[in-house]
């Protein structure tokens, strides 16, 4: 049992992993058709179905003409909080 936990806090950890670079990613512009542009889309296609419905809850905060997006940061929260007890059993 204790490697069947591991291995789930290891893709718990992994898909914090892709949350960090599609945030980092976020800052850079990609143009359409370009190799960043590409790998922008396969990281939002594996995480927007999770952020989506925490940004319908809590919708981006605007600040100074922009929108702060908190989505990632509760997700990021929420699988630190899962992968704690998972390491720990």
């Amino acid at each position: 049992m204790n490697a069947i936990f591991s291995i789930l806090a290891f893709l718990v950890e992994l898909y914090v992993v892709v949350l960090i670079a599609r945030a980092l990613l976020s800052w850079f512009p990609a143009a359409p058709g370009s190799g960043l542009s590409k790998v922008v889309n396969a990281l939002d296609s594996v995480t927007e179905p999770v952020l989506r419905p925490i940004r319908r809850i809590l919708p981006p905060i605007g600040v100074g003409g922009m929108g702060i997006d908190l989505s990632i940061l509760i997700v990021v929260l929420v699988a630190q909080i899962v992968v704690i007890p998972l390491l720990r059993a």
